[in-house]
């Protein structure tokens, strides 16, 4: 997936960059088996926070799939910044997942990287046209019914999932906050 970032061919001749791919990882997620007590060490031990937390399930999600079918499924999230970059830390609850696909073959760790995009179909179309095929989607989280999520089925050929994120122009109240 080497390019010269442009969009176009590559140096040498080679494939086109995935446009989405422009903006580099906007996001590192990890799968945990408990929310709570991570988030609270996170915070004694680097003194990362605030911490925001949501519970993604229908009815805020009104579009599941899993592998191409329609599903149900649902987490517990909470969101912060090291530093300058975005993390996600995810407690998956109930309903195939790729969460659960990567506790049953790994444990818990890094899951996945996300890449924020600015139009969701369009870089799925992308995706789909370089190869890769949709393991898991998920939209309608924002406050508007906007938001989505689509997990790209990258681990095999590259050791790590990826994520493409078109975020909502408005987020819904988290459920809550840590520090308070």
């Amino acid at each position: 997936m080497a390019g010269n970032g442009s969009g176009g061919a590559a140096a040498g001749g080679g494939p086109s960059t995935l446009s989405f791919l422009e903006n580099g990882i906007g996001q590192v997620a990890f799968v945990v088996k408990d929310l709570d007590e991570i988030v609270e060490r996170y915070w004694r031990t680097f003194g990362i926070g605030g911490w925001v937390f949501h519970t993604y399930a229908a009815p805020l999600l009104s579009y599941m799939t899993y592998r191409g079918r329609p599903a149900e499924y649902s987490m517990r999230l909470a969101l912060s910044y090291f530093g300058p970059n975005r993390v996600e830390l995810i407690q998956p609850l109930e309903g195939p997942s790729v969460y659960h696909d990567f506790v049953d073959k790994h444990g818990y760790g890094v899951q996945h990287f996300g890449i924020v995009v600015p139009q969701m179909e369009s870089a799925l179309s992308e995706a789909r046209a370089a190869g890769i095929e949709v393991l898991m989607e998920g939209a309608g989280f924002g406050l508007d019914g906007d938001g989505y999520f689509a997990y790209l089925d990258t681990e095999d050929a590259f050791g790590v999932t990826y994520e493409l994120i078109e975020r909502p122009a408005r987020r819904v109240e988290p459920e809550k906050t840590f520090p308070e």
